[in-house]
């Protein structure tokens, strides 16, 4: 079982409230200590675009000081070029690409077509191949159920961008249901036009709008996967998707997992406590359902 936490980005990317980068190292820091061994730390995109994730260099730098970061999987989201270029000169040698199902969806969240983003990509990952011996692309593909501005997707049509990403070469895919619109029938739709594709090169990224999110993870996991996105106190949501809510939190996804018997390694009383500064600094409480239930039991 593989979790990729995705809270100091995807979480805290929408936030208008700006997190000082020591407090954003904590995060991490309260996460790891968890027993979360992935983490996706930030992203390299143009600063003017989203201000919260402008320091990624200082917070880059600031948790490689940390004694035993030697042992995690740190990585970043990588836009275009311009910001691998960034991501090369700090080594990250673990990075993520985005696109989508959706050109609607791609045009407003990065300003290119589906294929103009595949076409960028290939170089990108060839560069990273040729940097870093011990290199890890991911590829996310964003809006797999529905698109805010083009409706419902097919699972043909999301199966066609995966099998484009894989051709190219990436390690992995990211499945998001940006929205947070999905039901289990949806999902197991999609596992159907999944035949042939590897699972341990299948990721999914639920959010929790509309509360299915543990749900579809339940689907996919009796289909055999066995790797899942995450963000700590369901920080998180989509600038670019309108009413999209936080992601799945990863104390309700560890709950779940361990409660069905699948050991995760993440003791959940101190990932309950990792958002708190956080959530404190953005003026919210927790309310992720594992989260309450566990910092009630300990008070």
């Amino acid at each position: 079982m593989r979790i990729v936490e995705v809270s100091p980005r995807d979480g805290l990317q929408n936030e208008k409230t700006p997190i000082p980068t020591d407090q954003k190292a904590r995060l991490i820091l309260n996460l790891v200590q968890s027993g979360l061994v992935e983490v996706e730390v930030g992203s390299f995109v143009a600063p003017q675009w989203v201000p919260q994730l402008a320091d990624i260099r200082e917070l880059w730098e600031c948790i490689h000081q940390q004694p035993f970061s030697s042992n995690l999987l740190y990585s970043a989201l990588v836009p275009n070029e311009k910001g691998h270029a960034r991501a090369i000169e700090l080594g990250v040698s673990r990075i993520a690409l985005f696109t989508a199902a959706s050109d609607a969806f791609t045009l407003k969240n990065i300003n290119m077509t589906i294929e103009q983003s595949l076409l960028g990509f290939e170089s990108i990952i060839q560069t990273h191949r040729q940097k870093f011996s011990n290199s890890f692309v991911r590829g996310y593909v964003s809006t797999i159920f529905e698109c805010p501005y083009a409706g419902r997707i097919t699972p043909r049509a999301v199966r066609t961008v995966i099998d484009k990403l894989l051709e190219m070469g990436v390690d992995e895919v990211s499945l998001g249901d940006t929205t947070g619109i999905g039901c289990p029938v949806e999902t197991r739709a999609l596992i159907n036009e999944l035949q042939g594709i590897p699972k341990e090169k299948v990721a999914w990224h639920f959010h929790d709008t509309r509360g299915t999110a543990i749900a579809n993870v339940s689907a996919a996991l009796d289909a055999g996967f066995s790797v899942f996105d995450a963000s700590a106190g369901g920080l998180g949501g989509c600038p670019y998707a309108k009413g999209a809510g936080g992601n799945l939190a990863t104390e309700d996804l560890i709950y779940f997992l361990e409660r069905s018997g699948v050991p995760t390694g993440v003791d959940l009383d101190l990932l309950s406590r990792a958002t708190l500064e956080i959530l404190q600094t953005l003026g919210k409480l927790p309310t992720a359902k594992a989260q309450l239930a566990s910092l009630a039991s300990s008070e």
